[in-house]
């Protein structure tokens, strides 16, 4: 693991003593084959708590005891509601598992592309937006640069450990943690869940 991230995190008194505290954090790709799966965790994520998201997530892979397109669409959006998903999650999930059968999602396909170009076509996929993207640049394809100010948690734990309230000023911040702002944001999750 490189020590880049940490040393120009270190710049920033808050994040150095964020670092001190937790130590290393890791922004790695997913294993090849996993993407999908990581992207129906970020739709089972989307606006809930993270111990709702845990127990919602744990009862639809165990319902569906495999978590692939075809798992996903063999499957009634009613079956998957079930498990507290809600319909239009469940709705969601369908689409994307039709998107991820036409398209290819993978971290080899988007190996040459920008962010943006991820986003873009992610969030053509209905009921992925961009926090959902963000999630995937970060979760998924382990790009060390992504600042997700939709997320309310790095927000408000921006918010806290920075003493500021816009989106602009939150920016600011997170402009010393360049290129490493996945590392950043890391840490003000971690700060914010402890």
């Amino acid at each position: 693991m490189s020590v880049k991230p940490y040393e120009t995190l270190r710049n920033d008194e808050t994040m150095a003593s964020l670092v001190e505290k937790f130590g290393r954090v890791p922004v790695e790709p997913v294993e090849s084959g996993e993407e999908f799966r990581r992207l129906v965790v970020s739709i089972t994520n989307q606006s809930v708590s993270t111990e709702s998201a845990r127990a919602v997530r744990s009862r639809l892979f165990d319902s569906l005891e495999d978590v692939t397109p075809g798992a996903v669409l063999e499957t009634p959006p009613e079956e998957l509601a079930s498990t507290g998903v809600g319909e239009a999650k469940a709705e969601y999930l369908h689409e994307t598992a039709r998107a991820f059968e036409r398209n290819d999602y993978t971290r080899e396909a988007f190996a040459e592309a920008s962010n943006n170009e991820v986003r873009d076509a992610l969030t053509e996929i209905r009921g992925v937006g961009e926090w959902t993207a963000n999630m995937y640049l970060i979760f998924v394809l382990g790009r060390e640069d992504v600042l997700p100010l939709g997320d309310l948690a790095v927000r408000r734990g921006i918010e806290g450990l920075y003493g500021v309230e816009t989106r602009d000023e939150m920016r600011e911040i997170a402009d010393t943690w360049k290129p490493y702002r996945s590392y950043g944001t890391r840490y003000v999750w971690k700060w914010y869940e402890a």
